[in-house]
């Protein structure tokens, strides 16, 4: 099993990264030390473009954001090696790290957009939380609902007709009303300026029992609503929190380190947009140091509901966000290989090493603590303002 640490080399950037757009930010050392937006260049060079915006999020909104990052002026870092190197355990303080690649942006994400993971929250529920009930009870949602929902539109009249029909067995759910119904769920995953990054701890509930990753694509929206790239994300979930009581979302989503995002936004350009989103795929690996490893996939190709569309649900005229948003648009991954007891499924372990990773965005990497144990989150928006203040950089 390989370490953390050998997890952050040039594998973690995308296969063609030499040729792709990639922004992110770095925490910067020295006298005026701080987080700034970089880029990477084709050589390998990671530029500082704090120079020409201090925020990701300003960087993204404008027109010329592109060729900023491919040839925009701005001070040598060093090689992206030494940065991804320096990104994970024993990190110096006195060289630059990775931080998540979004700053300003409100985090949001959007659930049950799989019918997979929609099958899932569905057992949740029933289960009340409860592990030890899933398997059972998942065995009979399969037997009512099977697979008849990959091809249903959400919001159409089929949908319609199968709510009718299920309401009438009693086996209608919140979840489906999201999963197939005209809305789709969005939340708020985590706070702004909470999120953490490649290498960095990721951090569960010490109350939570059943737990597990969340592999996803990250679109990276403007205030405007146009959507400019993605990423990888992790939305790290609490199985147990959210099947005893949907109103528990919230806890169950938003601790300390719950969202780790990274490592770079890669742009849409010429060589990178959309269509590669919609045909991505996700690979998961979760490695613990008691030996247990398990591996899955996410396609983006059975989505049940476009992610442009997905964008219009979170944003628009009955809501803005004037610093831009990142948007989670949610995983077909729901882990049920059993690690101890039979029926018992998958929930995390201390320790457990998790990797998501897609050839066009590369890899997200983190290990897995509590929210209580990992790095607190003290740099929030207004030490951010005053950080740039100091540095001169607020225009």
């Amino acid at each position: 099993m390989k370490t953390l640490n050998q997890l952050l080399t040039l594998d973690a950037l995308p296969a063609d990264w030499r040729e792709a757009t990639l922004v992110g930010r770095a925490w910067l050392p020295g006298a005026s030390a701080g987080p700034s937006p970089i880029a990477v260049r084709p050589n390998g060079e990671v530029i500082d473009l704090s120079a020409i915006e201090p925020t990701m999020s300003q960087l993204l909104s404008r027109t010329d954001r592109v060729v900023l990052a491919r040839t925009g002026p701005g001070k040598a870092v060093g090689p992206v090696e030494a940065l991804l190197a320096n990104s994970g355990d024993g990190r110096d303080a006195g060289r630059p790290s990775l931080l998540a690649p979004n700053d300003l942006q409100a985090i949001k994400a959007s659930g049950v957009t799989f019918v997979q993971s929609l099958l899932e929250r569905v057992i949740e529920e029933q289960a009340r939380g409860d592990t030890a009930k899933a398997d059972s009870i998942r065995i009979q949602v399969m037997r009512i609902m099977g697979d008849n929902l990959a091809s249903v539109k959400p919001g159409s009249s089929e949908a319609d007709e199968i709510k009718r029909v299920l309401v009438e067995q009693g086996a209608w759910s919140q979840y489906l009303e999201v999963g197939i119904g005209p809305d789709a769920e969005i939340f708020t995953k985590s706070q702004v300026m909470s999120a953490v990054g490649l290498g960095a701890e990721v951090g569960l509930h010490p109350r939570s029992t059943w737990n597990n990753p969340e592999p996803e694509i990250v679109l990276a929206v403007t205030a405007l609503g146009e959507t400019v790239g993605a990423t990888l994300g992790n939305d790290v979930n609490l199985r147990d929190f959210e099947g005893r009581s949907a109103l528990l979302l919230g806890k169950s989503k938003d601790n300390n380190a719950s969202c780790a995002i990274g490592p770079f936004i890669r742009l849409f350009d010429h060589r990178f947009g959309m269509a590669d989103v919609r045909q991505a795929e996700l690979a998961l690996e979760i490695a613990g140091a008691d030996g247990f490893v398990l591996e899955g996939s996410s396609s983006m190709s059975k989505i049940s509901r476009d992610p442009l569309d997905i964008v219009t649900h979170a944003w628009g005229p009955f809501h803005q966000y004037p610093d831009g948003f990142m948007l989670f648009l949610g995983t077909m991954f729901s882990p049920v290989k059993d690690r101890g007891a039979p029926g018992m499924g998958f929930t995390h372990k201390l320790g457990d090493l998790v990797s998501i990773s897609t050839p066009k965005l590369g890899r997200l990497a983190n290990r897995v603590t509590t929210s209580d144990k990992a790095a607190p989150w003290t740099f929030g928006i207004g030490a951010l303002m005053r950080n740039l203040a100091a540095r001169g950089l607020l225009h």
